[in-house]
């Protein structure tokens, strides 16, 4: 049981970090894309959806290589600030940030797009600087489909296996998630331990994800083909 609460402490660390990190990065992306005319929008959107439908293996083949000693990204990090993501929990960080950011992507784009344009442009007329629009009239207005993808891609980075496993490994207590417990726990024989995990697992993602229904059950249906 130390072993299930210890990966149980590092998942919920690990998916609120990447949790956080994607509030940031998803919103932000996805108001430019919602508000903003530019050649190439589309294929940014896709770009940027892709992590939903590409394997997760192959994200983690992708980020070992950019993130690796003698990879681009990691050999700058390692030579600038002494600093290693490969085999490290921030390593999962990064990792299940990238597996879930279209979750939150796709449904706060599609929050902003319904917002009604007029209250905007009556909160300009008024006076309310651009920074004021959006963060007394859009924001408040696009909230709930924001959370609802928020709490999707805590789940998602909750159970994420390939893309950490392949970046973060399988670090007893250092860097060994929930789901990567379970399999390493079916591969050793230990049925017990596995069962317990499972249960775990399962039972934060059903809470997450019937909160997640309750906040925007339309939106997230759709957000997938917006």
């Amino acid at each position: 049981m130390d072993m299930a609460w210890s990966a149980l402490g590092l998942s919920l660390k690990v998916a609120g970090w990447a949790t956080a990190l994607n509030l940031a990065l998803g919103v932000g992306a996805g108001f430019l894309l919602a508000r903003a005319r530019f050649p190439g929008r589309d294929f940014l959107d896709a770009a940027l959806t892709l992590p939903m439908v590409m394997p997760p293996t192959v994200l983690g083949y992708y980020l070992l290589v950019a993130l690796g000693r003698h990879g681009w990204l990691g050999g700058w990090l390692h030579d600038a600030f002494g600093i290693n993501l490969i085999f490290t929990w921030q390593g999962a960080v990064v990792a299940s940030t990238l597996v879930a950011f279209p979750l939150v992507f796709k449904p706060a784009r599609a929050a902003f797009e319904a917002v009604d344009g007029q209250l905007e442009q009556a909160a300009r007329v008024l006076g309310v600087s651009e920074i004021g629009v959006f963060f007394r009239v859009t924001l408040p207005l696009a909230w709930r489909g924001i959370l609802a993808g928020m709490l999707l891609a805590f789940a998602r980075a909750l159970g994420e296996f390939g893309a950490t496993l392949m970046v973060a490994g399988s670090i007893p207590g250092k860097t060994q998630t929930l789901s990567v417990a379970v399999y390493e726990a079916v591969q050793a024989g230990q049925d017990a331990v596995a069962n317990t995990l499972v249960l775990i697992t399962s039972a934060v993602c059903i809470v997450v994800l019937v909160t997640a229904g309750r906040l925007a059950p339309g939106r997230i249906a759709g957000a997938g083909g917006k």
